[in-house]
């Protein structure tokens, strides 16, 4: 089995143009379904983090008759 840390210092390979537009295509579309998909789902931490100020803020209210 060869070690293939030998290749470490040698300098990169060039890549067909094709293979290199196609990967960046990939990325893209990669990127973009992380970001809708952020997009439609919730951020459960600030989601906790603006319940709790709001709670702060209802609970330090002066006309709070609690």
């Amino acid at each position: 089995m060869d070690n293939p840390f030998k290749d470490i210092n040698k300098p990169l390979k060039e890549v067909p143009q094709e293979l290199k537009a196609k990967v960046m295509h990939d990325i893209a579309v990669a990127k973009l379904l992380m970001e809708l998909a952020a997009l439609f789902s919730y951020n459960i931490g600030d989601l906790i983090e603006s319940v709790m100020k709001q709670r702060k803020n209802t609970n330090n209210h002066p006309n709070n008759k609690i």
